[in-house]
């Protein structure tokens, strides 16, 4: 008899009605991508916001608030969505001088036919948000959607561009290219109103047709001056692809451009699950010191790699490989971060597999981190700072965890990051001290999820199993209502005919008394014997 497979990409959205790491979120399946900020006139003061389900709005941006360096916590705040429908996607927060926190992020329709990124300003430490300010709408580069992985940079350095907030994006999925570029939108009034967008790359420097997502990675120094960092590949410019750095000493109006390093697609990492993301950061303590962090396949497994430039990017260093495991052992790391202490101090953490009994991405995992004095040359040995060996969840398959956070203030490391040690995606929190002595870890997230279970069991069959249906209807890609079950009560096992829908692409939405869940899957007529 044949077997019929419904392949999930991933869960697109969800609603529901209602000395050890630290669970800071909570959530029973799903919250991703968290960011730490630490208030620099007050180390005590910290702000976490991250990506959560929340009861019928879909995904929301959540924040928490510490005013004794992690060992309470405030309630979480859920920021509203601009429109009913909305989800939200992407935080990032960064303080400025007079203690405001700003909150950048994605909110926008799931088909990206409206949407924005804005900022939130808040006045009390990050206990409640003020009205949102569009950084740059969905639309503004027709067909280009650059709204898409939003960091923000605040200037703090007391110069002429003092309180100036820089924001970059980069083209969402389904961008219409011919090619692709990183975005930079400034505020030049602490964030009341935003100028005009400008792309980050410049002709001779542009990212190109071959990089859909060049996500630029931005940082202010302490003499007020912008940096960031994309990739590139274009021929014509050079035979490797190659991260490009971009700099701007007035405050984006103008910039020059250099090369970090160019290498062959051989070094790339090939695993599309490996969560890929690359990292500039600035010394607080000298404006010419840059550091910059990416993953490569030059020993022939992903490896954490390091470069830095002492004259303000006009030569690097080469790469130094972070992650102290054997040489070439097949064990896969990645989710890399880092944060400088204001004596420029440095720590670093990523997702390391060196432990696991397996090879790749779908292998059990720990965090771990290491440390290098300002005065120093070398990195400490490398040490863990998660309190457990995870195992691999299907969860990490999907979207909306790509990035973990921390921030290095008095040589005490305060740590962020999604990991699935109870069957669910959570936010985890975790305090140590630069020589690796831990100080508290704790988790963050506390919704009630539907249990729901979708099948396609034949070639005209959908198979729904949920507990209090009321409905269950399929979207085509586009947005469009192709197949409505109507009203329907109970629980168990429904089936759907869906010989009217051609294979493809389609949104299944499951309505029941206790939420909905949307599942974003592949619908087919093959056979497996």
């Amino acid at each position: 008899m044949g077997k019929y497979f419904l392949f999930f990409l991933f869960v697109l959205q969800i609603h529901t009605i209602k000395g050890q790491n630290r669970n800071i979120s909570n959530g029973l399946i799903f919250d991703g991508e968290p960011f730490i900020v630490v208030n620099p006139s007050d180390p005590q003061h910290l702000v976490v916001a991250w990506m959560g389900f929340v009861l019928q709005n879909r995904v929301m941006i959540k924040t928490r608030v510490s005013r004794d360096a992690g060992r309470t916590w405030s309630q979480a705040q859920t920021v509203q969505h601009i429109e009913a429908g909305y989800t939200s996607a992407d935080p990032s927060l960064a303080f400025d001088n007079n203690g405001n926190v700003f909150l950048s992020y994605i909110d926008y329709d799931p088909y990206f036919t409206s949407g924005a990124v804005y900022l939130r300003k808040s006045a009390d430490g990050g206990l409640s948000w003020g009205n949102p300010v569009t950084v740059i709408d969905i639309n503004a580069d027709p067909g280009q959607l650059p709204v898409d992985r939003p960091w923000i940079s605040v200037d703090r350095s007391g110069g002429e561009y003092n309180g100036n907030i820089y924001i970059t994006t980069v083209n969402a999925t389904g961008a219409s290219g011919p090619s692709y570029h990183p975005y930079l939108i400034a505020s030049i009034d602490h964030g009341e109103t935003f100028g005009p967008w400008r792309y980050a790359d410049t002709t001779g420097w542009l990212a190109g047709s071959m990089v859909r997502k060049p996500m630029p990675t931005p940082v202010v120094t302490g003499n007020g001056t912008f940096h960031c960092i994309y990739p590139s590949y274009v021929i014509s410019q050079g035979i490797l692809p190659q991260f490009i750095l971009a700099t701007s000493h007035n405050a984006g109006t103008t910039f020059t451009y250099g090369t970090v390093y160019s290498s062959g697609l051989a070094v790339a990492i090939a695993d599309t699950s490996a969560k890929k993301g690359y990292l500039l950061k600035a010394n607080p303590s000298n404006p010419g010191h840059l550091v910059f962090f990416n993953l490569s396949n030059e020993n022939g497994d992903s490896d954490v790699f390091f470069r830095e430039s002492l004259n303000a990017g006009l030569t690097w260093s080469e790469s130094v490989r972070i992650n102290d495991d054997s040489v070439g052992n097949g064990r896969m790391q990645d989710l890399v971060w880092a944060g400088f202490d204001t004596d420029g101090d440095l720590a670093v953490t990523w997702r390391d597999r060196r432990n696991a009994a397996d090879t790749g991405y779908i292998a059990s995992y720990e965090i771990y981190c290491t440390s290098r004095r300002n005065e120093s040359t070398v990195f400490s040995p490398n040490f863990r700072i998660s309190d457990t060996s995870i195992e691999f969840n299907e969860i990490l398959l999907g979207n909306g965890n790509d990035f973990m956070s921390v921030e290095l203030t008095n040589d005490t490391l305060n740590a962020v990051w999604g990991d699935t040690r109870d069957g669910k995606l959570n936010i985890w929190f975790q305090r140590v001290t630069i020589d690796g002595t831990l100080v508290s870890v704790q988790q963050l997230t506390h919704e009630t999820l539907p249990d729901i279970r979708v099948f396609q069991t034949g070639p005209h069959t959908l198979e729904v199993i949920a507990e209090r249906t009321r409905r269950i209807r399929i979207f085509s890609s586009s947005g469009s209502l192709v197949l409505d079950s109507g009203a329907v009560q109970g629980s168990g096992t429904y089936e759907l005919n869906i010989s009217g829908l051609t294979p493809g692409l389609y949104v299944i939405n499951v309505e029941t008394e206790s939420g909905s869940m949307n599942f974003k899957s592949i619908l087919h007529q093959h056979t497996v014997k």
